[in-house]
């Protein structure tokens, strides 16, 4: 799982391996990694690195492959881009290709990695979406076209990899510091908290539905 030490991943880090299972989390930062791999129940390595770097995905692969079978890859690691979250005629182009770098081309290039182990156990890839690649939210330009490529990427690799599960996940709006950062200086206390759909989540990995994009709130396939 990327993106483990805080927020959205952290939670369903902690519900994993409640739940059972044998975790390799990752995260930029090497001390909230740390400090959430002490706080982890049961099983869990964590490797610290940037998901865009090629090393460090080579190096996370490799430890999951150690560490038991290869079943699961959680995309969660990414960015928001600028905050305050600037209208698409303003948007810093280098920022926008750093936001296409860590939200599509480094997951797939991770994905490309983790197939072989993936294939031959019929294992499940989840990539967490958000509902700005499906709407059109001012300021969300930048970030939403990225999760849009995300999500079509995985369509794309569900059709072309039958023996794999593959979904874009839409957990909703979260109370965490990314969805923060989107609105500096507002009150987002009325989101919830992270935790609240982790059992969503794990019900979705013990009924496999068919590959496709799902709310994760509610499971509903959403077919936009």
């Amino acid at each position: 799982m990327t993106g483990a030490s805080r927020g959205l991943g952290r939670a369903l880090a902690d519900g994993l391996a409640r739940d059972g299972w044998q975790l390799v989390i990752d995260g930029r930062d090497p001390d909230a990694l740390a400090a959430a791999r002490r706080e982890l129940p049961g099983d869990v390595v964590a490797v610290a690195g940037d998901i865009g770097d090629p090393d460090h995905r080579a190096e996370l692969i490799t430890t999951a492959a150690e560490t038991g079978p290869l079943e699961l890859l959680v995309h969660n690691a990414g960015i928001l881009g600028p905050s305050p979250l600037p209208p698409l005629s303003a948007f810093p182009l280098d920022e926008l290709w750093r936001l296409l770098d860590l939200t599509v081309v480094a997951p797939l290039a991770l994905t490309q990695l983790a197939l072989p182990f993936l294939r031959p156990r019929g294992g499940s890839i989840v990539a967490i979406s958000s509902d700005a690649a499906v709407e059109a939210y001012p300021g969300w330009g930048g970030y939403g076209a990225a999760k849009a490529a995300l999500d079509h990427a995985m369509r794309v690799l569900a059709v072309e990899e039958p023996a794999v599960r593959v979904w874009a996940v839409d957990p909703g709006d979260l109370r965490t510091r990314m969805h923060q950062e989107a609105f500096p200086g507002e009150d987002i206390s009325d989101r919830p908290q992270p935790e609240t759909v982790v059992p969503a989540f794990l019900r979705l990995l013990a009924s496999r539905p068919a590959s496709g994009r799902l709310r994760l709130s509610s499971l509903d396939l959403v077919t936009a």
